[in-house]
Protein backbone atom coordinates (compact mmCIF):
# COMPACT_ATOMS: atom_id res chain seq x y z
CA UNK A 1 0.00 0.00 0.00
CA UNK A 2 1.34 3.49 -0.85
CA UNK A 3 0.34 6.64 -0.03
CA UNK A 4 -0.98 9.00 -2.60
CA UNK A 5 1.51 11.40 -4.01
CA UNK A 6 1.73 14.34 -6.16
CA UNK A 7 4.38 14.51 -9.12
CA UNK A 8 6.84 16.75 -10.08
CA UNK A 9 9.68 15.12 -10.90
CA UNK A 10 9.21 11.80 -12.16
CA UNK A 11 10.24 10.78 -15.64
CA UNK A 12 8.49 12.14 -18.87
CA UNK A 13 6.70 10.30 -21.31
CA UNK A 14 7.63 10.78 -25.32
CA UNK A 15 4.59 11.53 -27.06
CA UNK A 16 4.08 10.33 -30.84
CA UNK A 17 1.61 11.89 -33.48
CA UNK A 18 -1.18 9.94 -34.62
CA UNK A 19 -3.60 10.59 -37.63
CA UNK A 20 -6.18 12.38 -36.23
CA UNK A 21 -9.76 11.50 -38.48
CA UNK A 22 -12.72 13.66 -38.84
CA UNK A 23 -16.32 12.20 -39.66
CA UNK A 24 -19.52 13.25 -38.55
CA UNK A 25 -22.78 11.43 -39.03
CA UNK A 26 -26.22 12.20 -37.51
CA UNK A 27 -26.87 11.70 -33.73
CA UNK A 28 -29.21 8.37 -33.92
CA UNK A 29 -31.27 7.75 -31.05
CA UNK A 30 -33.39 5.17 -30.92
CA UNK A 31 -35.60 6.57 -28.05
CA UNK A 32 -38.07 4.85 -25.83
CA UNK A 33 -39.65 7.56 -24.32
CA UNK A 34 -39.42 11.02 -26.26
CA UNK A 35 -36.17 11.56 -23.57
CA UNK A 36 -32.96 11.31 -25.85
CA UNK A 37 -33.59 13.93 -28.08
CA UNK A 38 -34.37 16.48 -25.64
CA UNK A 39 -30.85 15.29 -23.56
CA UNK A 40 -28.66 15.90 -27.37
CA UNK A 41 -27.80 19.20 -28.97
CA UNK A 42 -30.31 20.75 -31.22
CA UNK A 43 -28.63 19.57 -34.75
CA UNK A 44 -25.52 17.24 -32.87
CA UNK A 45 -23.78 14.80 -34.81
CA UNK A 46 -21.63 11.98 -34.04
CA UNK A 47 -18.00 12.84 -34.60
CA UNK A 48 -15.38 10.71 -34.83
CA UNK A 49 -12.48 12.43 -33.41
CA UNK A 50 -8.98 9.87 -33.47
CA UNK A 51 -9.13 6.54 -35.10
CA UNK A 52 -6.56 3.65 -35.53
CA UNK A 53 -6.48 1.60 -32.12
CA UNK A 54 -7.72 -1.56 -31.19
CA UNK A 55 -9.51 -1.09 -28.32
CA UNK A 56 -10.19 2.29 -27.20
CA UNK A 57 -11.21 2.27 -22.91
CA UNK A 58 -10.83 3.93 -20.32
CA UNK A 59 -11.74 7.81 -21.19
CA UNK A 60 -10.62 10.50 -18.57
CA UNK A 61 -10.67 14.34 -19.18
CA UNK A 62 -7.58 16.46 -16.75
CA UNK A 63 -7.98 20.18 -15.90
CA UNK A 64 -6.18 21.02 -18.84
CA UNK A 65 -8.70 19.72 -21.44
CA UNK A 66 -6.30 16.83 -22.62
CA UNK A 67 -8.66 13.16 -22.93
CA UNK A 68 -6.46 10.70 -21.93
CA UNK A 69 -7.43 7.21 -23.04
CA UNK A 70 -6.12 3.42 -23.05
CA UNK A 71 -5.78 0.23 -25.39
CA UNK A 72 -5.62 -1.96 -23.49
CA UNK A 73 -4.38 -4.97 -25.97
CA UNK A 74 -2.05 -3.00 -27.15
CA UNK A 75 -0.39 -1.75 -23.97
CA UNK A 76 -0.59 1.84 -24.46
CA UNK A 77 -2.00 5.05 -23.52
CA UNK A 78 -2.81 8.02 -26.03
CA UNK A 79 -4.37 11.49 -25.59
CA UNK A 80 -6.32 14.04 -27.38
CA UNK A 81 -4.80 17.42 -26.77
CA UNK A 82 -7.17 20.63 -26.73
CA UNK A 83 -6.01 21.41 -29.92
CA UNK A 84 -6.77 18.32 -31.32
CA UNK A 85 -3.42 16.69 -31.82
CA UNK A 86 -3.33 12.99 -30.98
CA UNK A 87 -0.44 11.42 -29.22
CA UNK A 88 0.78 8.32 -27.33
CA UNK A 89 1.45 9.28 -24.01
CA UNK A 90 2.58 5.61 -22.37
CA UNK A 91 3.67 2.87 -24.70
CA UNK A 92 4.03 -1.01 -24.33
CA UNK A 93 5.79 -1.77 -21.49
CA UNK A 94 5.26 1.98 -19.89
CA UNK A 95 1.23 1.81 -19.99
CA UNK A 96 1.25 -1.02 -17.41
CA UNK A 97 -1.57 -2.57 -19.15
CA UNK A 98 -3.90 0.15 -17.97
CA UNK A 99 -7.43 -0.53 -18.62
CA UNK A 100 -9.75 2.07 -16.71
CA UNK A 101 -9.00 5.61 -15.53
CA UNK A 102 -10.19 8.46 -14.06
CA UNK A 103 -8.89 12.16 -13.64
CA UNK A 104 -8.59 13.69 -10.44
CA UNK A 105 -8.49 17.16 -9.70
CA UNK A 106 -5.21 17.38 -8.42
CA UNK A 107 -4.00 16.73 -12.00
CA UNK A 108 -3.06 12.91 -11.82
CA UNK A 109 -4.57 9.79 -13.55
CA UNK A 110 -6.11 6.74 -11.70
CA UNK A 111 -5.08 3.68 -13.13
CA UNK A 112 -6.41 0.43 -13.03
CA UNK A 113 -3.59 -1.48 -14.15
CA UNK A 114 -2.63 -5.36 -15.50
CA UNK A 115 1.07 -5.44 -15.23
CA UNK A 116 0.95 -5.43 -12.43
CA UNK A 117 -2.50 -6.11 -11.24
CA UNK A 118 -2.89 -2.43 -9.20
CA UNK A 119 -4.38 0.76 -8.80
CA UNK A 120 -2.24 3.24 -9.95
CA UNK A 121 -1.28 6.93 -9.76
CA UNK A 122 0.13 8.04 -12.82
CA UNK A 123 0.89 12.04 -13.23
CA UNK A 124 0.54 13.84 -16.15
CA UNK A 125 4.34 13.54 -16.78
CA UNK A 126 4.40 10.06 -16.96
CA UNK A 127 5.61 9.24 -13.34
CA UNK A 128 3.79 6.47 -11.78
CA UNK A 129 3.32 5.20 -8.27
CA UNK A 130 0.80 1.97 -7.23
CA UNK A 131 -1.47 3.02 -4.67
CA UNK A 132 -2.24 -0.45 -3.74
CA UNK A 133 -1.83 -3.76 -4.96
CA UNK A 134 -3.18 -6.11 -2.39
CA UNK A 135 -5.59 -6.74 0.66
CA UNK A 136 -5.43 -8.19 3.90
CA UNK A 137 -2.17 -9.65 2.49
CA UNK A 138 -4.06 -11.14 -0.69
CA UNK A 139 -3.05 -10.03 -4.08
CA UNK A 140 -5.50 -8.37 -6.71
CA UNK A 141 -7.43 -10.32 -9.23
CA UNK A 142 -7.74 -7.98 -12.58
CA UNK A 143 -8.16 -4.20 -11.58
CA UNK A 144 -10.87 -3.20 -14.49
CA UNK A 145 -12.31 0.27 -13.85
CA UNK A 146 -12.20 3.12 -11.23
CA UNK A 147 -14.54 5.82 -9.96
CA UNK A 148 -13.19 8.76 -7.41
CA UNK A 149 -15.75 9.60 -4.76
CA UNK A 150 -16.13 13.32 -3.65
CA UNK A 151 -14.22 12.50 -0.61
CA UNK A 152 -11.34 11.37 -2.36
CA UNK A 153 -11.93 7.83 -1.61
CA UNK A 154 -11.86 5.68 -4.41
CA UNK A 155 -13.95 2.69 -5.35
CA UNK A 156 -12.72 0.02 -7.80
CA UNK A 157 -13.64 -3.35 -9.51
CA UNK A 158 -11.78 -6.36 -9.56
CA UNK A 159 -13.02 -9.32 -11.04
CA UNK A 160 -11.71 -12.93 -11.41
CA UNK A 161 -11.55 -14.08 -14.41
CA UNK A 162 -10.67 -17.40 -13.37
CA UNK A 163 -13.21 -20.32 -12.93
CA UNK A 164 -12.94 -20.27 -9.11
CA UNK A 165 -16.37 -18.76 -7.81
CA UNK A 166 -16.75 -15.79 -4.96
CA UNK A 167 -13.10 -14.13 -5.47
CA UNK A 168 -14.26 -11.05 -7.38
CA UNK A 169 -14.28 -7.71 -5.38
CA UNK A 170 -15.39 -4.52 -5.44
CA UNK A 171 -12.74 -2.33 -3.63
CA UNK A 172 -12.16 1.14 -1.60
CA UNK A 173 -9.35 2.59 -0.70
CA UNK A 174 -9.28 5.65 1.94
CA UNK A 175 -9.18 8.92 0.77
CA UNK A 176 -5.64 9.38 2.15
CA UNK A 177 -4.11 6.40 0.59
CA UNK A 178 -3.57 4.15 3.81
CA UNK A 179 -6.52 1.81 3.88
CA UNK A 180 -8.21 -0.73 1.06
CA UNK A 181 -11.22 -2.82 1.76
CA UNK A 182 -14.05 -5.38 0.51
CA UNK A 183 -16.65 -3.53 -0.15
CA UNK A 184 -18.95 -6.37 -1.86
CA UNK A 185 -17.89 -9.66 -2.40
CA UNK A 186 -21.87 -10.16 -4.41
CA UNK A 187 -20.85 -10.15 -7.91
CA UNK A 188 -19.69 -12.82 -10.44
CA UNK A 189 -17.52 -10.40 -12.58
CA UNK A 190 -17.63 -6.82 -11.79
CA UNK A 191 -16.76 -3.95 -14.58
CA UNK A 192 -17.69 -0.53 -15.18
CA UNK A 193 -17.72 0.94 -12.21
CA UNK A 194 -19.16 5.14 -11.57
CA UNK A 195 -21.34 7.01 -8.21
CA UNK A 196 -23.71 9.11 -8.84
CA UNK A 197 -23.37 13.07 -8.58
CA UNK A 198 -24.64 13.24 -4.71
CA UNK A 199 -22.02 10.56 -3.82
CA UNK A 200 -24.48 8.20 -1.99
CA UNK A 201 -24.95 5.42 -4.98
CA UNK A 202 -22.48 3.40 -6.15
CA UNK A 203 -23.32 1.85 -9.86
CA UNK A 204 -21.96 -1.26 -10.87
CA UNK A 205 -22.14 -3.32 -13.76
CA UNK A 206 -21.88 -7.39 -14.24
CA UNK A 207 -20.02 -8.76 -16.93
CA UNK A 208 -20.85 -11.80 -16.97
CA UNK A 209 -25.11 -11.53 -15.63
CA UNK A 210 -25.19 -8.49 -18.11
CA UNK A 211 -26.97 -6.21 -15.17
CA UNK A 212 -26.03 -3.12 -13.53
CA UNK A 213 -26.61 -3.19 -9.86
CA UNK A 214 -26.85 -0.10 -7.59
CA UNK A 215 -25.40 0.02 -3.76
CA UNK A 216 -26.11 2.56 -1.47
CA UNK A 217 -23.02 4.23 -0.21
CA UNK A 218 -23.19 4.43 3.77
CA UNK A 219 -21.38 7.06 5.98
CA UNK A 220 -18.41 4.28 6.58
CA UNK A 221 -18.06 4.09 2.75
CA UNK A 222 -19.37 1.00 3.06
CA UNK A 223 -21.89 -0.57 0.15
CA UNK A 224 -25.22 -1.95 1.19
CA UNK A 225 -28.86 -2.29 -0.45
CA UNK A 226 -27.48 -3.90 -3.57
CA UNK A 227 -30.65 -3.79 -6.19
CA UNK A 228 -31.37 -4.60 -9.90
CA UNK A 229 -31.08 -0.90 -11.87
CA UNK A 230 -30.58 -1.59 -15.13
CA UNK A 231 -31.26 -5.21 -16.72
CA UNK A 232 -28.29 -5.10 -19.53
CA UNK A 233 -24.78 -4.92 -18.19
CA UNK A 234 -22.18 -2.49 -19.81
CA UNK A 235 -18.17 -1.92 -19.98
CA UNK A 236 -18.07 1.60 -18.85
CA UNK A 237 -20.53 4.18 -17.85
CA UNK A 238 -21.24 7.76 -16.71
CA UNK A 239 -23.61 10.17 -15.09
CA UNK A 240 -24.73 13.70 -16.11
CA UNK A 241 -25.34 16.54 -13.73
CA UNK A 242 -29.10 15.00 -13.16
CA UNK A 243 -28.02 12.08 -11.88
CA UNK A 244 -28.62 10.40 -15.48
CA UNK A 245 -26.50 6.95 -15.88
CA UNK A 246 -25.19 6.03 -19.37
CA UNK A 247 -24.22 2.76 -20.39
CA UNK A 248 -22.14 1.14 -22.97
CA UNK A 249 -23.14 -2.06 -24.29
CA UNK A 250 -24.28 -2.38 -28.30
CA UNK A 251 -25.48 1.39 -27.92
CA UNK A 252 -25.20 4.07 -25.14
CA UNK A 253 -28.20 3.47 -23.25
CA UNK A 254 -29.38 6.37 -20.74
CA UNK A 255 -31.43 5.81 -17.45
CA UNK A 256 -32.48 7.97 -15.03
CA UNK A 257 -31.63 7.49 -11.34
CA UNK A 258 -35.03 5.26 -10.48
CA UNK A 259 -33.74 3.02 -13.20
CA UNK A 260 -36.28 3.62 -16.07
CA UNK A 261 -34.88 3.49 -19.20
CA UNK A 262 -34.95 6.91 -21.21
CA UNK A 263 -33.58 5.35 -24.66
CA UNK A 264 -30.06 4.94 -26.39
CA UNK A 265 -27.64 6.91 -28.92
CA UNK A 266 -26.44 4.44 -31.90
CA UNK A 267 -22.80 5.02 -32.24
CA UNK A 268 -21.31 3.74 -35.54
CA UNK A 269 -18.73 1.20 -33.21
CA UNK A 270 -19.56 -0.99 -30.27
CA UNK A 271 -18.92 1.46 -27.25
CA UNK A 272 -16.40 0.46 -24.87
CA UNK A 273 -16.55 3.46 -22.10
CA UNK A 274 -17.73 7.33 -21.77
CA UNK A 275 -17.29 10.55 -19.85
CA UNK A 276 -18.53 14.18 -19.92
CA UNK A 277 -16.05 16.67 -21.35
CA UNK A 278 -14.95 19.63 -22.30
CA UNK A 279 -15.06 23.28 -20.22
CA UNK A 280 -18.83 23.04 -19.99
CA UNK A 281 -18.73 19.59 -19.09
CA UNK A 282 -21.32 19.01 -22.28
CA UNK A 283 -19.21 16.96 -24.91
CA UNK A 284 -19.90 13.03 -24.31
CA UNK A 285 -16.65 11.12 -25.48
CA UNK A 286 -17.31 7.60 -26.48
CA UNK A 287 -14.61 5.12 -26.54
CA UNK A 288 -15.31 2.78 -29.26
CA UNK A 289 -13.23 -0.06 -30.27
CA UNK A 290 -11.12 0.91 -32.93
CA UNK A 291 -12.57 5.24 -32.49
CA UNK A 292 -12.98 8.04 -29.95
CA UNK A 293 -16.51 9.86 -30.65
CA UNK A 294 -17.96 13.22 -29.35
CA UNK A 295 -21.61 14.20 -29.35
CA UNK A 296 -22.44 17.60 -28.04
CA UNK A 297 -25.24 17.54 -25.65
CA UNK A 298 -27.71 19.95 -23.73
Amino acid sequence: MHRRTFFRNAVSAAGLPFIMAFAACPATAADDSGGVSELIAPGAKIVKIASGFTWAEGPAETADGAIYFTDNREDKVHVIRPDGRVELFLGPGEAWKANGMFACPDGCLVVCTGAPNALVEIGLNGGKNILADSVDGQPFNAPNDCWVAPDGGIYFTDPYWGREEGRSRIRHLSPDGTKVRNVASDMVRPNGVVGSPDGRTLYVSDWNEKVTYAYDIGRDRGLSGRRLFAPEGDDGMTVDVAGNVYLTGKVVSIYRPDGSRIGEIEVPETPANVIFAGKDKKTLIITARTSVYSLKMR
